[in-house]
């Protein structure tokens, strides 16, 4: 399928884009984030412009006003994204000299002064925990049934 150009042939005012592999969609990483964290992942894509990976910011209160969530709803989301491995803290900001957490995707390229890293994908290796079925006593002692028909 081509792509439409306007008169001039210049392409059209569609605007960049967020790709999601099915990879990505399929992981238990991405089935097991919430929707806040889903919304979060999101907001952090749009602000990345291809080089500045490792470099994205984005405040606990811009980011609540922006998404509409609460504050601790938010550093919860965060908390999320880089425990299932789809995001990484470069750099901790400082909240008396009003600078923001610089983020990094693992779902894309760094630059680098060396030239590009590749993405690290960190999701793909986050397994959930496994949980344990049934009850950790054993079998009861006490009949559930009585020994005579009344």
């Amino acid at each position: 399928m081509s792509r439409q150009r306007s008169p001039k042939g210049k392409r059209s005012n569609e605007g960049q884009y967020v790709n999601l592999p099915y990879a990505m969609l399929k992981s238990p990483a991405w089935r097991a984030l919430s929707g806040p964290a889903v919304k979060l992942l999101l907001e952090l894509h749009t602000r990345f412009n291809g080089g500045n990976n490792g470099k994205l910011y984005l405040s606990l209160n811009e980011a609540a006003e922006i998404l509409g969530l609460g504050k601790a709803t938010v550093q919860r989301a965060y908390r999320e994204l880089q425990d299932k491995g789809f995001l990484v803290l470069e750099k901790e900001g400082s909240w008396y000299h009003r600078q923001a957490h610089e983020w990094r995707l693992t779902t894309k390229s760094t630059q680098t002064r060396s030239g590009k890293k590749a993405a690290t994908n960190d999701w793909r290796n986050w397994r959930p925990e496994k949980t344990k079925r049934g009850s950790d006593a054993g079998p009861s002692a006490s009949s559930v049934v009585p020994v005579e028909n009344p």
